[in-house]
């Protein structure tokens, strides 16, 4: 792309000039015994088109996120599990994390909670509910999340959100499923392990 528009701007530019010769040239006179008279090169009046460069004002729409983030104490739910320890292939130390479900909305203000946790032999699966409320965001986006701590083994952890999925591009991370019906019977057949 940027050698197709330096290539434009090369011919532009020389399609946008004028050249005029104001004198002809001519080539010196040589002498076999290297006697020379002075030559005269050609000269020429080149006028160039004009450019200017600089800044207008423009009305244009920006996009601006204010995130004020503050750090408070509060309680937030915490799941510990213990798995059988003759599963084969399995490290069974736990570890504690952060669970965090997060989805992107716009129009309406929404809700995410995290609903339940359901293990399989090797995945949780963290099932959330998405939910519009009554205030109007207008055109701005804003970020809802929800989060748990979990002290478990190190298990592949899934989201699904029940509810309609936000038309905006950082929602394709999770599975989103209209409701509970339609979980698929591997979600449908794990283990609650934790419901809020």
């Amino acid at each position: 792309m940027k050698k197709i528009l330096l290539s434009i701007a090369v011919v532009s530019m020389i399609i946008s000039c004028n050249v005029k010769q104001t004198e002809s040239g001519e080539l010196p006179e040589v002498d076999i015994d290297v006697d020379a008279e002075a030559g005269n090169l050609p000269e020429y009046d080149v006028n160039w088109a004009d450019v200017n460069v600089g800044t207008k004002t423009k009305m244009v729409k920006v996009p601006k996120v204010v995130v004020v983030m503050e750090e408070e104490e509060i309680e937030v739910p915490y799941v510990d599990v213990d798995m059988p320890n003759d599963i084969e292939g399995y490290d069974m130390e736990k570890s504690e994390r952060s669970i965090i479900v997060e989805a992107e909305v716009s129009g309406k203000e929404h809700s995410l909670e995290i609903q339940e946790i359901r293990a399989t032999k090797n995945n949780l699966f963290v099932i959330s509910t998405l939910e519009e409320l009554d205030t109007d965001l207008g055109d701005k986006t804003m970020r809802v999340q929800d989060q748990l701590e979990l002290n478990a083994p190190d298990l592949n952890v899934k989201h699904v959100i029940v509810g309609t999925r936000p038309d905006r591009v950082f929602n394709s991370q999770h599975m989103y499923v209209s409701s509970m019906d339609k979980l698929n019977d591997k979600i449908k057949n794990a283990k609650v392990i934790y419901k809020d």
